[in-house]
């Protein structure tokens, strides 16, 4: 069967940079799944990404998907005619449903009996035909959260869309799509080569747009090339450059041409906060910055040009007089803010509203401040250094750093309070406050810095749940699941063994009149302990495994790092062949009691009758003798209810629970029932039988 390669194109005008990759994916994705419901078979699909386009080249697309047999099954040859051979109406609606006669039917054999039936075929879909309504879907389903319009025209998309490419091999496919007309011209970098370049067949165009157009049009290999480049740039420049993923990604997204170019600025800089100079680099002006050996800051930059000079030190030059006002502000502003102590600042933030019905900034500080020290005196913290981080942790709020450089809160304080001569824990608890800000990023080091986070976002979630206002599915305004998940995180991995629920209600106690005041706690602490399951599971635990480690009446969720390591523990164990059966034995025993509860609590042992019976209550006293000596060690519990895997299984082989007779039946199901008690001091085991 013929085949070819296809090639894409939308040329549009700038594309913003951070939506680059998504959308290049998205489709890219898009196409793949029209091919694939076409049935249209390919090879392999590569996308292409450039601020001025999107494309994707399909190798080895056939010409022409297969044709389909279709065979559509009616009712029984038995029920086709009536006595008189006459067609009955079942026969005539089938024939008719697939338009045809009666006679036209043929007789199949099924496992039911033979049955009339309609054989076609379908004729295949034609690429050349259908890939204009493929990219059309694919271009309506792009994840753009705000279209535009543009001329005259009705058409929407995410920016003016100027150019339109659709080549399969040699052939244009005719198409028009969001108000431009597909030909065989796509458009080279708009100062090398603003020029329509001709595209012979999708294999040049790669090579015809890097030679011709000076543009580099596969995403991944702009990427490499400007990594190798700042790298260069920076070894040469006698310093290593710090390449983020973040700002890799958009500077990729911002250059077609990528040439990197190594300027500076004045030593008098690096007396600013290093983090000031860096944001002022990277967030304005998309700048990647150079340490030294120790990872001290240099007075250097790198910029990628999106234009090859023939006067590159013009290029610097530039870039060094656009970044030097900004460096020179973020110099004034933290030589100025300096003049004022942060506590000087404290009553300033009574005028900044934290939440209308929650108060002020100030009145969240003098919340956390309490909780802080109450916390610090349980984590063997600074109570005094707690407190006094906290009274200060939202001053910087008002500082002019921070009101430039937004991304310096926490940051700003931790520099002011070193120079106003506080303590280092103070200062570094002003700074670690914040962490962890993302899925995977570091936590607080110190027990101070923790006490204060874990403060912070304790008072945030009463106070939020409090007012009755908790996250919906799409609004999360106070990064309420962010915080439960920083809480979690900040407990188990710094191992601290505190409950849940003392520290809440301690966060509770800081409020007055909270609208749900009663239930609050018992709220958070569900909604807190949803996002610890969420957590657990992306970890590689069952749901089952957790809700087996959660529900055992001795086990309830209040101390995180004890659930975790017990979640752990029964992950390793529900692997094992004990874990398997003991938890079919748990939920056959809550079976058998649900219908026939014991009317006696005791097991009376001169009544146990077979050497089964008498075996497992040997086997019980045993297990929960070991379980009531190892009350810390849920890994020996574990282990001892394991040791009732044969004394159960023996029982339930060998004996009739429900016997005849009264008191050996009563006698069973109050073997069973202490059974089942050691099983639910432990953990509620039978929940591992459902996730088998």
């Amino acid at each position: 069967m013929h085949s070819d390669a296809l090639l894409i194109e939308i040329g549009t005008e700038e594309l913003p940079p951070m939506a680059l990759k998504p959308l290049a994916l998205a489709f890219k994705e898009g196409i793949e799944s029209g091919l694939k419901a076409a049935n249209l078979d390919h090879g392999q699909v590569r996308w292409f990404a450039t601020p001025r386009r999107l494309a994707v080249i399909v190798d080895e697309l056939i010409a022409q998907a297969p044709d389909k047999n279709i065979e559509a099954l009616g009712p029984p040859t038995s029920n086709a005619r009536d006595d008189d051979g006459n067609w009955t109406k079942a026969a005539e609606g089938f024939a008719r449903k697939n338009g045809v006669t009666p006679e036209q039917l043929t007789t199949a054999e099924t496992n039911k009996g033979p049955r009339l039936a309609f054989k076609s075929s379908v004729k295949g879909s034609i690429t050349t035909q259908c890939l204009p309504a493929i990219v059309e879907k694919s271009l309506r389903q792009l994840p753009i959260p705000k279209r535009m319009r543009w001329g005259a025209s009705r058409n929407e998309f995410i920016r003016p869309v100027h150019w339109l490419v659709m080549l399969f091999g040699s052939e244009i496919i005719p198409a028009e799509i969001l108000g431009v007309t597909s030909n065989n011209l796509t458009r080279g970098h708009r100062f090398h080569c603003d020029t329509q370049l001709t595209i012979a067949n999708p294999d040049c165009y790669e090579e015809l747009l890097a030679s011709s157009g000076h543009v580099i049009a596969d995403y991944q290999q702009r990427q490499q090339m400007i990594r190798e480049q700042v790298t260069a740039e920076g070894k040469q420049a006698g310093g290593e450059a710090v390449i983020g993923a973040d700002l890799l990604d958009e500077v990729t997204a911002l250059v077609e041409w990528p040439v990197a170019l190594t300027g500076s600025f004045e030593q008098r800089f690096l007396s600013v906060p290093a983090e000031a100079l860096i944001s002022s680099m990277k967030e304005h002006q998309k700048y990647f910055h150079l340490v030294d050996n120790e990872g001290q800051l240099l007075p250097n930059f790198i910029t990628v040009a999106n234009i090859s000079s023939e006067d590159p030190s013009q290029v610097i030059q530039g870039n060094e007089r656009v970044i030097r006002p900004r460096l020179s502000d973020a110099a004034f502003f933290y030589e100025n803010d300096k003049k004022i102590k942060l506590e000087a600042r404290l009553d300033k933030l009574k005028s900044i509203v934290f939440q209308a019905k929650l108060g002020t900034i100030y009145e969240k500080t003098l919340r956390v401040k309490a909780l802080a020290v109450t916390i610090a005196e349980l984590i063997g913290g600074n109570p005094a250094y707690a407190g006094r981080a906290a009274e200060l942790g939202k001053c910087d709020l008002v500082s002019d750093m921070v009101l430039e450089f937004d991304k310096m809160q926490g940051v700003a304080g931790c520099y002011y309070a070193l120079n106003d001569g506080e303590p280092d824990e103070v200062a570094q608890a002003i700074k670690d406050q914040y962490l962890p800000k993302f899925s995977g990023d570091s936590l607080p080091e110190n027990p101070v810095s923790c006490a204060l986070a874990l403060a912070d976002r304790l008072d945030t979630l009463i106070g939020i749940f409090g007012i009755g206002q908790p996250p919906t599915g799409s609004k999360d305004p106070f990064a309420l699941r962010r915080a439960s998940l920083s809480v979690l995180r900040i407990l188990i991995e710094r191992e601290f063994s505190l409950s849940l629920k003392e520290l809440l209600e301690a966060a509770a106690a800081q409020y007055d009149n909270l609208p749900e005041a009663d239930t609050v706690v018992t709220v958070v602490l569900e909604y807190i302990k949803d996002r610890f399951e969420n957590m657990i599971v992306e970890q590689g635990v069952s749901v089952q495994g957790f809700r087996a480690t959660i529900n055992a009446p001795g086990h309830q969720f209040d101390v995180p790092l004890s659930a975790y390591h017990r979640a752990q523990t029964v992950m390793n164990f529900s692997q094992s062949e004990a874990a398997s059966d003991l938890a079919e034995a748990a939920k056959r025993t809550r079976n058998i009691l649900a219908k026939n509860p014991s009317p006696q609590a005791n097991i009376d042992t001169a009544a146990l009758i077979q050497s089964a019976e008498k075996e497992l209550a040997t086997a019980i006293e045993t297990a929960q003798e070991k379980i009531d000596c190892t009350p810390a060690n849920f890994e020996q519990q574990l282990e001892a209810l394991s040791r009732l895997q044969q004394p159960v299984s023996t029982f339930f082989d060998e004996v009739m629970v429900v016997a005849d007779n009264e008191t050996t039946r009563n006698n069973r199901l109050a073997l069973l029932t202490k059974l089942n008690a050691l099983f639910l001091g432990v953990i509620d085991i039978s929940y591992l039988a459902l996730s088998k």
